[in-house]
């Protein structure tokens, strides 16, 4: 399916409202029905029409034809937030005495949903190291139900193998998640890869301008509709109707926006990489990094976020640089119109600071919608600082 179809065209009846070229807020928490039995159908399959809008709403209707044409999946399901999504496709394959392999290092609120809420339910979680496959087989037991990856990982940009994990799952009947936000189903689709559930912080850059949270699950309709039916609908995690629009808004420019943020980051990732200060730059699609070949063969393109690795033995120097950029701002997240940075020792207590951890030395750094020579000039006066 044409992307330029998907992001203009599908799902969009005009006729059904006045012609308008950009469709309605459905503003509504509710549906009338003139036939009891109608009613009755609704009931018994919220999924088919609309009920109540903490389901299904026109609106929302919309935004998920695309979001899962997008990810090449028969179905898709929105969330208030990506939290929100990890939780629900999670929880939806999972029971009491179950097994979950994972990622080493995952997002935070999927680490802190292993370690601190399933635990609660007999639910065990078993972190490897993804990059090899072999850990994967070595990892199974013989209640593990789900395999949660995240490729790449959003601090190291650690990549696994999606078809070699795929295709080992599928023989041993486990779901498959993926946590794709890094690269969109623009540069990445792991459902094609045979992966079982794609799933994405769109708050990042599907919605593209820092004013809406929301996150994404895509794969099969029989997955969807398992996870709508149960923790979807009881968590009451679904996303509001006019969030649902501008996401519909923010997909219009998806394309140019991240080929005007690739085209800043093969720019300033070559000035980094000849920087004094620098000690390494980390970026999945650069030539020295050490899955390179891998990140090529699975991934169409890399957006802006890279890490690098400050060269220094004090903490004050990666603070003073920090807090001396002007244009770059200091935040978490990525993916919108704004370029920011994120120190990796602003979360550890400056007693513990070592230098000699090269993870206490990072920056996380996000290129957004701003020209390379504006960035790069704000990188150069913040390395000069003091």
């Amino acid at each position: 399916m044409d992307l330029s179809y998907i992001l203009n065209e599908l799902g969009e009846e005009r006729s059904q409202y006045f012609n308008a070229v950009a469709p309605p807020i459905m503003q509504t928490s509710n549906f009338a029905f003139r036939k009891v039995d109608e009613l009755g159908k609704a009931f018994d399959d919220e999924m088919s029409g609309y009920l109540y809008s903490r389901g299904i709403n026109p609106t929302l209707d919309i935004l998920r034809q695309k979001l899962a044409a997008l990810d090449g999946a028969e179905d898709a399901l929105v969330f208030n937030s990506g939290a929100a999504a990890i939780f629900a496709a999670v929880l939806a394959n999972v029971k009491t005495g179950d097994h979950i392999v994972s990622v080493k290092s995952p997002y935070t609120w999927a680490q802190r949903m292993f370690d601190v809420i399933l635990p609660r339910f007999g639910v065990e979680t078993t972190y490897i190291d993804g990059t090899q496959i072999e850990n994967f087989h070595q990892a199974v037991r013989p209640n593990t139900t789900v395999i949660y990856l995240e490729s790449p990982n959003s601090w190291s940009y650690a990549l696994q193998d999606l078809r070699a994990v795929a295709a080992f799952a599928r023989e041993k009947g486990i779901v498959t998640i993926c946590d794709n936000s890094y690269c969109t189903p623009v540069y990445q689709r792991p459902v094609e890869m045979g992966i079982d559930i794609s799933l994405q912080s769109a708050t990042k850059y599907i919605g593209g301008h820092s004013d809406v949270v929301a996150g994404v699950i895509s794969g099969s309709h029989a997955m969807m509709k398992k996870i709508f039916d149960s923790e979807y609908l009881n968590i009451g995690s679904g996303i509001q109707p006019f969030n649902a629009w501008l996401l519909i808004r923010g997909l219009r420019t998806l394309p140019i926006r991240l080929k005007q943020v690739t085209e800043t980051t093969s720019r300033v990732v070559e000035y980094l990489k000849n920087h004094p200060k620098v000690e390494e730059v980390i970026f999945p699609l650069d030539p020295s990094f050490p899955q390179y070949e891998l990140a090529k063969k699975q991934m169409d393109g890399g957006c802006g976020l890279l890490t690098i690795v400050y060269k220094t033995d004090s903490r004050k120097e990666i603070v003073r640089f920090c807090e001396s950029l002007q244009h770059m701002m200091m935040a978490v997240s990525w993916g919108g119109h704004e370029s920011l940075i994120i120190p990796r020792c602003a979360g550890i207590k400056p007693e513990h600071f070592n230098p000699e951890k090269k993870e206490h030395r990072m920056i996380r750094i996000y290129l957004g919608l701003e020209s390379a020579d504006y960035l790069i000039a704000d990188l150069d006066q913040a390395f000069g600082a003091g």
